[in-house]
């Protein structure tokens, strides 16, 4: 039943997503910053840690998971250093999917080939 609820809340978080390409003309890095921010906005009142309880990696993995994961970050950063940690718990937090995703695109830039685009 956790695949069903990951799937489907997933789902339904690219398919707003996917609405908000085809029905605006929100270019594609202003609805991903959008769904960053609105993740930091829902952990930041309290509904998004229920939802990520809920629906596991349907709502962990999904752009507003790093919000939820950022603002987390933070808030335990600050708890724990003062003011210092708005600065540094993000990063702090989100930094072996920062790293993973940097390496992934290095050894995807060296093993694949680029071409002209003309």
């Amino acid at each position: 039943m956790n695949y069903l609820w990951a799937f489907l809340i997933g789902g339904v978080l690219c398919a707003v997503g996917q609405l908000l390409i085809d029905l605006t003309k929100l270019t594609p890095a202003r609805i991903l910053t959008g769904y960053v921010v609105a993740g930091v906005v829902l952990s930041a009142v309290g509904l998004y840690a229920p939802l990520a309880e809920f629906a596991g990696a349907g709502a962990s993995v999904p752009l507003l998971g790093f919000g939820h994961l950022l603002a987390k970050g933070v808030r335990t950063a600050v708890a724990e250093k003062g003011a210092i940690g708005i600065l540094t718990g993000g990063l702090t937090a989100a930094s072996a999917g920062i790293t993973a995703s940097l390496v992934c695109g290095v050894v995807c830039s060296l093993v694949g080939k680029s071409h002209d685009q003309n």
